[in-house]
């Protein structure tokens, strides 16, 4: 049975549709994550597995539990870092982690915790008083001190710095192995092409599609990228019978076509064929970016905000 279902979710505010029929399943051990544009109904969506959200329709299960009539025993098997999150200004770290930690029955030693995500300097601080960055591993901390069988993580790396980025992701596959499931929501799309094994992509709050990385790049218009400098001008009119060709851009004399392997086969016959070098050759693959591109007709680059009447769903523990 999968540990997480979601099936034709509906959430709307002001009458106006944020989440329209969703559908998906996690699989337990996985990495699941979830894209999308701005305002595409992610945090929406993750917010209604965690039972922070009441759907308006749909069904939501979390290892066989509704997620609001059994908050309670999900909260035991589910842990999650918020979008937006905020302790007390004036909680220390090592306060906040203790305080979790009573939370749970059988909570995961913070210390090697804390350490791993660079907040052992940082114990005697309060929390007012810590750097966005150092928020951010606190709040993910906080998920994982429960030693929760699922995860929960949205812009799990928002405001961290290049270096504690690539460790926070090391942590991620490190709990996996360990057998707990990770619903990562993310924007950025290195991030999900390293970590996910499945990614749903929502749009205008429906499922755009669902995928591997490697699927969705396959699907992309072009999955192949050629570029050179010929050594003289090509025919125009062969270059656009090309097999498998996508696009073709011309660019202070380089030449770039977007389109299969079968295109990059064609262009070097072509280009033996008619005896023209090509100088600076580069043959590439589509990334993530360039299939999200082509599913939802703009690049994200920064994190989800609901823009909808109700608040966004927040922690918040007064000391």
């Amino acid at each position: 049975m999968p540990v997480i279902e979601v099936t034709e979710l509906r959430k709307s505010y002001g009458g106006r549709p944020a989440v329209d029929g969703v559908s998906f399943t996690v699989e337990e051990g996985e990495i699941f994550g979830v894209l999308g544009p701005n305002g595409a109904g992610k945090t929406t969506t993750v917010e209604c597995v965690e039972g922070l959200r009441v759907p308006d329709a749909g069904r939501v299960r979390v290892t066989g539990l509704d997620p609001v009539a059994d908050h309670g025993q999900v909260a035991q098997v589910l842990g999650a870092q918020l979008q937006q999150s905020r302790l007390q200004a004036k909680i220390t770290v090592r306060e906040a982690l203790g305080l979790y930690a009573a939370f749970h029955p059988r909570p995961a030693d913070w210390r090697p915790l804390a350490e791993r995500l660079g907040l052992t300097p940082h114990l005697n601080s309060r929390f007012g008083k810590l750097s966005g960055g150092q928020q951010q591993r606190l709040s993910i901390a906080l998920a994982l001190i429960g030693d929760p069988r699922i995860v929960v993580l949205d812009e799990l790396t928002t405001g961290l710095d290049p270096r504690a980025r690539r460790d926070t992701w090391q942590l991620i596959e490190d709990i996996r192995a360990n057998g707990v499931t990770v619903l990562l929501v993310t924007h950025f799309m290195e991030e999900a092409q390293r970590l996910c094994d499945r990614i749903a992509v929502i749009d205008k709050g429906r499922l755009a599609a669902l995928d591997t990385p490697a699927g969705l790049i396959r699907r992309s218009a072009g999955a192949t990228v050629i570029s050179f400098t010929p050594s003289a001008p090509l025919d125009e009119h062969e270059l656009n019978g090309l097999p498998g060709l996508v696009s073709i851009e011309h660019q202070g004399g380089r030449v770039t076509l977007s389109g299969t392997d079968e295109t990059v086969n064609a262009v070097i016959t072509l280009l033996a064929r008619t005896r023209v070098t090509a100088h600076q050759l580069r043959v590439t693959d589509a990334t993530l970016d360039d299939a999200f591109l082509d599913l939802t007709g703009q690049t994200d680059s920064t994190p989800e905000r609901d823009t909808t009447p109700e608040p966004a769903a927040t922690e918040e523990v007064q000391a």
